[in-house]
């Protein structure tokens, strides 16, 4: 008897010892924005050009909680801060409207330097190598994967409505009624499902007859047709809005933007 409550004492100890360790850890480790990053953000996010000075700084701010909540890890390349900033205003562009909100379903995100097959391989020699980005399951469950070069091309060109950062973060926020089936019941009243699926079938039916700008990819599927639509609403909000008012609509009350 003596001897069990010698060895949860000893445990206790241990533990205790091990979680002060581990907040003096977090604490050293703690990510402070740094000043050139504001340059970095200028010169590379459209998103946050548009921003006045205080949505600005609060747009960095969330970036600063994003980034001291979530990993970022790099696979066979050295990372950068364009990478590290990328990553975390992908994540923070679709729920800006939603004060101080983080994801969470997310706490690794896996970049990989090129694009990737279905095994995960990216190597120059791996053949199939058609995946930008994917949110995991089952042993990725928590862990996105992104190509670096999607990623970087997504905000690297400004005019072709699409972003591989913003829509696997988008992916993420669909996940928060615990499926990916482009019916984002966390964002979407109940009264307003119905009115949601008439016309993301409308859209589908134009993409799959060639009769719509939105990109092809979001006639495959409803989730992938949301995610497609959502980078176009916030990478070309104003043209979305002349050319498609009423899902422009549904998306800024979904996303709470003015």
């Amino acid at each position: 008897m003596i001897y069990i409550i010698i060895t949860v004492i000893v445990l206790l100890i241990i533990y205790s010892s091990q979680k002060k360790e581990n907040e003096k850890i977090v604490a050293e480790n703690r990510i402070e924005i740094q000043e050139h990053w504001y340059t970095i953000l200028e010169e590379n996010v459209l998103f946050y050009q548009k921003l006045n000075e205080e949505d600005r700084l609060h747009f960095k701010k969330r970036i600063q909680s994003f980034l001291n909540s979530v990993e970022i890890v790099a696979v066979d390349f050295e990372l950068e801060d364009l990478d590290i900033l990328l990553v975390a205003a992908s994540a923070i562009i679709p729920v800006f409207g939603f004060n101080n909100w983080m994801y969470p379903n997310l706490k690794t995100v896996i970049i990989y330097p090129d694009y990737f097959n279905e095994n995960l391989e990216f190597a120059a020699k791996s053949e199939n190598k058609i995946i930008v980005g994917l949110v995991g399951n089952g042993m990725f469950e928590n862990k996105m994967i992104l190509s670096r070069r999607a990623l970087h091309h997504g905000f690297l060109n400004k005019t072709d409505k699409g972003n591989t950062g913003i829509h696997e973060f988008v992916h993420l926020l669909d996940k928060l009624d615990g499926n990916i089936d482009g019916i984002p019941k966390a964002l979407i009243d109940n009264e307003n499902l119905l009115q949601w699926l008439d016309v993301v079938h409308d859209k589908m039916e134009a993409i799959n007859n060639d009769d719509s700008d939105i990109r092809n990819y979001g006639g495959t599927s409803k989730e992938e047709f949301f995610a497609v639509a959502c980078e176009y609403f916030f990478e070309r909000p104003m043209l979305l809005k002349r050319k498609h008012p009423k899902l422009y609509q549904m998306l800024q009350e979904c996303f709470s933007v003015e």
